[in-house]
C-alpha cells in the first residue's frame, strides 16, 4: 500500500473557519490560522484552504490568509474557491500557495485546466469535483459549493479532468460532506478506477474507522478530513472568530457537534491507519 497523506481542510467565510453539512448551514468555528498551525505541528501532510463562499460572489479573498500561513506552515497547502483565471491562480501561488483546487471555472472551461497545468505544472492543478448521488444511482458534479447542478457525470468528467492535465482530483461526496456518515465507498471505489492520477477522497468520516475504510478499499491517494479533526481541535484552541459576528458563532460556544462524529487528533488518526496496515507519516517536527 502507498503513502497514504492526511490532509486537513479548512472551509473559511470571510474571517473564519465555517464548517457546515452537505455544504450547507456553516456554522463559525473559529481561527482558520490558528487550526493550521494546530494541524501543522499535529502532523498534517497537506492543509486545504477553501473559501467557501468564493465561487458564488466571484473572487476569491484567501491572499492575505495564505501569505500569513505560509510564513508558519510549511506543508504544502492547497487553495481552492473563486479561481477563475490564470491570474487567480498566479494571484494564489505567489501568495505562498503550492496547489490550487479549480472546480467551476473548470467545468465552465475545461481548456483552463490544460492552460494552468502547461503554465504551472500538472502537479500544481488540482480538480474538485463536488458530486451528488442521483436516484439512479450515478454521481453528477455541482460547482459553487454544491449548490449549482451542472448535468455532467462526475466520473467522466474525473477523466476528462486528467486528459486535459490535472494533477489530482478531489472527490466531495455532498450527501455525506459534514454528516459524519462515512465516506461514500462506492463513489471512492469508481473514481479510482476512472483515473490513474491521485485521488484525494472527501466527505463525511466520522471515526477513524470511516478514514480506515475508504484508504483499505478504495485505494484512495490521501483523505481530506475536516469535522472529524476540528471538532477535537477546538477543544484545545483558544479561537475567537476575531471578532466578527458573521455566522452562527453560538455553535462555538455550544461545545456540541454533529452527533455521528466521535472527534480524534490527528495523532490518534494516523495510529489507526497504521494498525491498520496503511502507510502515513507519523513524525513531525515543527
Amino acid at each position: 500500500m502507498s503513502m497514504v497523506r492526511v490532509i486537513a481542510r479548512l472551509d473559511i467565510k470571510g474571517p473564519s473557519l465555517v464548517k457546515g453539512i452537505r455544504l450547507e448551514g456553516l456554522r463559525v468555528l473559529g481561527d482558520p490560522e490558528a487550526f493550521a498551525r494546530h494541524y501543522y505541528e499535529a502532523g498534517a501532510d497537506e492543509l486545504i484552504y477553501q473559501d467557501a463562499v468564493a465561487s458564488l460572489y466571484g473572487r476569491n479573498s484567501l491572499c492575505e490568509i495564505i501569505s500569513r500561513t505560509s510564513r508558519e506552515v510549511f506543508i504544502p497547502l492547497t487553495v481552492g474557491g473563486g479561481l477563475r483565471s490564470l491570474e487567480d491562480i498566479r494571484a494564489v501561488l505567489a501568495a505562498g500557495a503550492d496547489k490550487v483546487a479549480i472546480n467551476t471555472a473548470a467545468i465552465s472551461d475545461p481548456g483552463l485546466i490544460r492552460e494552468a497545468s502547461r503554465r504551472f505544472g500538472s502537479s500544481t492543478i488540482v480538480v474538485a469535483i463536488e458530486a451528488g448521488r442521483q436516484p439512479d444511482g450515478s454521481w453528477l458534479a455541482f460547482t459553487d459549493n454544491g449548490r449549482e447542478h451542472t448535468g455532467v457525470d462526475a466520473l467522466q468528467w474525473a477523466a476528462q479532468a486528467e486528459q486535459l492535465g490535472a494533477g489530482e482530483i478531489l472527490a466531495t461526496s455532498i450527501d455525506r460532506e459534514g454528516t459524519g456518515e462515512g465516506f461514500d465507498l462506492e463513489l471512492c471505489r469508481k473514481m479510482t478506477a476512472a483515473v490513474r492520477i491521485p485521488v484525494i477522497a472527501h466527505g463525511g468520516p466520522g471515526k477513524t474507522q470511516h478514514v480506515v475504510d475508504v484508504v483499505q478499499q478504495c485505494h484512495v491517494s490521501a483523505v481530506a478530513v475536516s469535522s472529524l479533526l476540528h471538532y477535537e481541535a477546538i477543544r484545545s484552541i483558544q479561537t475567537s472568530a476575531n471578532g466578527t459576528t458573521e455566522g452562527n458563532r453560538e455553535f462555538l460556544h455550544s461545545g456540541r457537534s454533529v452527533s455521528h462524529v466521535q472527534p480524534c487528533t490527528m495523532q490518534q488518526l494516523k495510529h489507526s491507519l497504521l494498525q491498520a496496515g496503511a502507510t502515513c507519516r507519523m513524525e513531525h517536527t515543527p
